[in-house]
């Protein structure tokens, strides 16, 4: 269950918070997946594709862990 409080009124930054939370918890993605039916073949191949998407993106990180290749570096304001 996802709760957000309203502080001083601002509802424009709760609104914010609200839909922060709701991404990261990914109730967003599943709410437009199950806006259609989706066929078990095309099912197969989007969960082999964010397999594929999340392998890339661990060895990535184990790379720059090892010093393969270099890490983004942070923008300074």
């Amino acid at each position: 269950m996802v709760e957000i409080y309203v502080r001083q009124n601002n509802v424009d930054q709760a609104l914010r918070a609200l839909k922060k939370k709701l991404q990261n918890e990914g109730i967003l993605r599943e709410m437009k997946a199950r806006k259609h039916y989706e066929k078990p073949s095309e099912k197969r191949v989007r969960e082999q594709a964010e397999a594929v998407r999340r392998a890339r993106k661990l060895a990535r990180k184990r790379a720059q862990i090892e010093g393969l290749i270099p890490s983004k570096k942070k923008k300074r304001y």
